[in-house]
C-alpha cells in the first residue's frame, strides 16, 4: 500500500530585497519586533565540538512539511521538490526517538541549494551534519534511523515548537534559535527589526560612554525598603 502525500498549491515568493535586508539582522531583533511572539521553542543548531565556533545563520522562505513521527518518506519528496533558497520546515511531532534527517539526506539537501533545515524532531550523524554548509536546527539527536513508508503533507500549515508556520513564511535563525514571520507581515516586521537594531546601537554607545539612562528601571518598580 502506498502512502498518501498531500501537496498544497504554491504561494508567492518573498521579494529578494526584503530577504537581503535580513542578512545582518539577528533573530533576537525579529523576536523583539514581533513582541516575543512567533519563535520556536526548544530547537537548537546542529553543532559538533569541532564546529563549535562555526557561525550558524539561516534566512529564507519556508517549505513546510508534516510527516508521521519517526518516518521521513515525505521529507525525501519535499527535498526533491524544493527550490534553491527554500528552508525546509519539518513538523515531525516534536518526537526525538527516531532521526528524521541524517548525513545522506543532509548532503542531498545541501546539493539542492536548500538554504536550511528546521526540524521539530531528531537528527543523527551529528558530525557529518555539523560539517555541512547547510544550517540545520533540530530538537534532538538519536542514532535510530527513520521508517520510510508513512504519509504526510507538503506546503500545508504546520506547527514547530508550538508555533504555527505556513508555506512561504519567512524563516530567520541563528545561535539564539528560530523565528517565523508570517509572509503577509514580512515587510513590516523587517522594518521593525531594523528599528530594534538601531535602538540597541544607540544604547550600546550610551553604555560605552557611561551615559545609559536607567530611570526606566525604578519607574517600573514599586520599591519597598525593609528592615531586618
Amino acid at each position: 500500500m502506498t502512502a498518501e502525500c498531500l501537496v498544497y498549491d504554491e504561494v508567492p515568493e518573498i521579494p529578494a530585497g526584503l530577504l537581503a535586508r535580513c542578512a545582518n539582522l539577528p533573530t533576537a531583533a525579529f523576536s523583539d519586533a514581533m513582541q516575543r511572539f512567533g519563535g520556536a521553542v526548544g530547537l537548537a543548531p546542529v553543532i559538533s565540538n569541532a564546529s563549535a565556533r562555526k557561525t550558524v545563520r539561516v534566512i529564507g522562505r519556508a517549505l513546510t512539511v508534516q510527516t508521521r513521527p519517526g518516518d521521513n518518506l515525505v521529507v525525501h519528496k519535499a527535498v526533491d521538490m524544493a527550490a534553491p533558497g527554500d528552508v525546509l520546515v519539518i513538523d515531525a511531532g516534536g518526537q526525538t526517538d527516531r532521526a528524521i534527517i541524517g548525513g545522506l539526506l543532509g548532503s542531498y539537501a545541501q546539493n539542492k541549494a536548500i538554504a536550511g533545515i528546521v526540524l521539530d524532531g531528531a537528527v543523527r550523524d551529528l558530525s557529518e551534519l555539523a560539517g555541512l554548509d547547510i544550517p540545520i536546527f533540530a530538537r534532538g539527536v538519536s542514532h535510530l534511523g527513520p521508517y520510510k513508508d508513512g504519509p504526510g503533507l507538503i506546503r500545508g500549515n504546520v506547527a514547530i515548537g508550538g508555533t504555527a508556520v505556513s508555506q512561504g513564511d519567512l524563516v530567520v535563525g541563528d545561535e539564539d534559535g528560530i523565528v517565523f514571520v508570517p509572509r503577509h507581515r514580512v515587510a513590516d516586521v523587517v522594518a521593525a527589526a531594523e528599528a530594534v537594531v538601531e535602538r540597541e546601537r544607540i544604547t550600546t554607545l550610551a553604555i560605552n560612554d557611561d551615559n545609559w539612562d536607567r530611570s526606566w528601571v525604578d519607574a517600573g518598580l514599586a520599591v519597598q525598603r525593609l528592615s531586618r
